[in-house]
């Protein structure tokens, strides 16, 4: 998977600087709605996690 996304990128990157459009994602608009809610979840959970950790280190007089 690591060495397709390269590949694209590296095709990609003669057409951006040559002046050229980036190729379409083709991504729908229904597709951007789930990542786009998958992306809020997720940073929910990264902010109680860090609120988690921080009372922690407080507990335990760690700085």
């Amino acid at each position: 998977m690591i060495a397709q996304l390269k590949r694209q990128a590296i095709e990609g990157m003669s057409g951006i600087f040559s002046g050229g459009q980036a190729p379409e994602t083709g991504a729908s608009p229904a597709d951007v709605e789930k990542l786009h809610a998958k992306i809020g979840q997720l940073l929910v959970e990264w902010n109680f996690l860090q609120d988690v950790f921080a009372r922690l280190r407080v507990i335990r007089g760690c700085k």
